[in-house]
């Protein structure tokens, strides 16, 4: 992911980059000769020498914690890949710390940015869907931390947070969750602390209900997104398209621009201009997403539904 927004911000202008820090061997100096700027092993070291005006945080969920404090601390804007951390309380303080500064952050929740996103919006707000079907039936990841619990937080955390995220921006707040999930299965993968499989339901301030399920038992993408149901209505939004079924025919819509060049885009005309009315996803609307996923294994871990609060809280 990191690549891809190297590549977008490559292409715009009045943006230079002036440092790239990863721990990896070799791999900020290979992202550095590709796109410009200097490499670095330490981000401590590339923030004090570099000075720069935002940061882009492309890191592990497990990673998550130091690299912000410092950033708010220096009043730095960045944008930050999801999920925000594997637990609850980290984000919670940041959030807190971000917005006693007012400092400017972006998260990339990119599905927000799809135009056919925009559409399906659209009609779900003229014809209130009441049941909400989501998918994110996957491979493993090949980064051999992903199937660590501590590491990752599981796949609910790292991947099918995009669909709980979208259901929250199509369909408003969850007041209610209930989550079920099996660990066994991933017997390829020596160490293997994570759900391979979890199916969550939700019922929505609208009434609507939603059933969210995961797995990474599969060895394609098999099935990904967020299916809605109204009266005479299905709307399919997918990454890649947006499917609409009436009783008059199926219409079919690909996106029409990149939503991570969207997103980026965003960003930088915020950090440039000052102007946030672009930013879809700010820290503190990621934070609310980043509660429900946590509600969701605490329901899982618990066996028995959670009232939730508006503000993703369990109430």
């Amino acid at each position: 992911i990191a690549a891809r927004h190297l590549g977008n911000l490559n292409t715009m202008e009045g943006v230079e980059l002036v440092g790239v820090a990863d721990p990896a061997n070799g791999r900020a100096a290979e992202y550095a000769s590709r796109y410009g700027g200097r490499p670095y092993e330490d981000w401590r070291a590339m923030l004090e020498i570099e000075r720069p005006d935002a940061v882009y945080l492309c890191v592990p969920p497990y990673v998550h914690g130091d690299i912000e404090d410092t950033l708010i601390a220096a009043r730095i804007p960045f944008f930050v890949e999801k999920p925000l951390a594997t637990d609850a309380a980290l984000p919670e303080r940041l959030a807190e710390r971000i917005d006693a500064t007012g400092l400017l952050t972006s998260v990339g929740y990119h599905w927000r940015y799809l135009d056919t996103i925009e559409r399906a919006s659209a009609l779900v707000a003229a014809c209130r869907p009441r049941l909400a079907l989501g998918y994110w039936l996957d491979f493993v990841p090949s980064p051999p931390w992903w199937i660590r619990r501590c590491y990752s937080g599981g796949q609910v955390v790292d991947q099918t947070t995009h669909i709980y995220d979208l259901a929250r921006y199509l369909l408003g707040e969850p007041t209610l969750v209930y989550s079920a999930a099996c660990g066994d299965g991933l017997t390829r993968y020596p160490g293997c602390d994570i759900d391979s499989v979890c199916a969550t339901t939700l019922q929505f301030e609208t009434g609507a209900l939603g059933v969210i399920t995961s797995t990474c038992l599969v060895h394609y993408p098999h099935r990904i997104g967020l299916w809605l149901y109204a009266q005479d209505l299905i709307v399919a939004c997918c990454e890649h398209s947006l499917r609409i079924e009436t009783p008059a025919g199926e219409e079919v819509h690909e996106p029409q621009a990149d939503p991570y060049l969207l997103e980026d885009r965003a960003f930088i005309r915020a950090v440039q201009t000052g102007d946030r009315g672009s930013i879809r996803v700010p820290y503190a609307e990621a934070l609310r997403t980043h509660r429900l996923i946590m509600r969701v294994l605490e329901a899982t871990r618990q066996g028995r539904p959670l009232a939730l609060t508006r503000d993703g809280r369990a109430s």
